[in-house]
């Protein structure tokens, strides 16, 4: 896989040509790196720890933090070496980086479209739903999940990593990313647009498909619930996996799926910032401020009484 045409490594020049703003984004970034970690890790732990959140919404939830705390760690510390110092990165490291952004980005798709499925059954089909989505099923899905990530980076990571780069060897980005390799070789780049035009159908487009095919089941079936209990109880259950997917759809389409232009560029540089940044970060905060269930579980962890009722 190593690339004669570059021995040493890279320059990511990220957000050089605004040298004002990298001390605050450097800001920016580590502070939501330490959130990030807290939050993740706080949902990993009490979803492993608190026998009442075994559940499959929370079993999910703990693997997209899992997967949040991978992939902030995979690009945040480089990220942050870069704002502050030197803008460079080794081949290895690069590499190293474009893989796990392909295997977690994969991964977070279909375990968002397997949240969406958990929630069509909990509200299309209730009396069904410890039938239909029992242990197996929902560790089938999650294996399934990091396999299809796995088996899309193992794809697309090395026909990436042997184009021909050009001598200067500038990475118009912060990270490298798929466009962003694509865009700094000098040979001929038709095959691997072509190969990443259908990873994205298959990866983005066909399982944003299927969440909102779930979702427009689920929105019938609220239609017929005639009690404001009930309108309240779906959207509890609905409203932050919403949310979620579409912060991660809208910033991940303008990176993969933006035109060939240099206003774009930079615009998707922005999108890919929020997206590795800002996303991690805000995951665990839309899951747990309007959850009763991770606020009383969270009061027992400190061996408070977590079943009093809030006002």
């Amino acid at each position: 896989m190593v690339n004669q045409s570059s021995p040493v490594g890279f320059f990511l020049l990220g957000f050089s040509a605004h040298p004002g703003l990298e001390k605050f984004l450097f800001v920016v970034a580590l502070t939501s790196y330490l959130l990030t970690l807290v939050g993740n890790t706080l949902i990993i732990l009490l979803s492993v720890l608190d026998p009442r959140l075994h559940s499959p919404m929370y079993f999910f939830l703990s693997n997209l933090s899992f997967l949040g705390l991978c992939f902030t760690t995979s690009c945040i510390p480089q990220m942050l070496f870069n704002l502050w110092g030197p803008k460079t990165i080794s081949f290895l490291s690069c590499s190293v980086q474009l893989f796990i952004f392909l295997l977690l980005g994969t991964t977070e798709c279909i375990l968002l479209t397997a949240m969406a499925f958990d929630h069509y059954v909990a509200v299309c089909k209730p009396l069904h739903y410890a039938t239909i989505i029992h242990p197996r099923l929902y560790w089938q899905l999650a294996a399934l999940a990091w396999v299809i990530g796995l088996v899309e980076s193992l794809i697309q990571t090395p026909p990436t990593l042997r184009l021909p780069f050009c001598p200067h060897q500038q990475v118009d980005d912060f990270v490298c990313e798929v466009p962003a390799l694509i865009r700094l070789s000098c040979g001929d780049i038709t095959c691997n647009e072509v190969q990443m035009a259908v990873a994205s159908i298959f990866i983005l487009v066909v399982p944003l498909t299927l969440i909102l095919v779930s979702y427009s089941a689920i929105a019938r079936a609220v239609v017929r619930i005639s009690s404001a209990k009930g309108w309240r109880k779906v959207f509890g259950t609905c409203s932050s996996h919403l949310i979620v997917v579409t912060l991660f759809y809208s910033s991940v389409i303008a990176v993969y799926l933006q035109p060939k232009n240099p206003y774009a560029q930079e615009r998707g540089k922005f999108f890919g910032l929020f997206y590795a940044v800002g996303t991690p970060t805000l995951n665990p905060l839309i899951y747990t401020l309007r959850n009763k269930d991770v606020k009383r579980a969270f009061m027992r962890l400190l061996g408070k009484d977590g079943d009093t009722r809030e006002s």
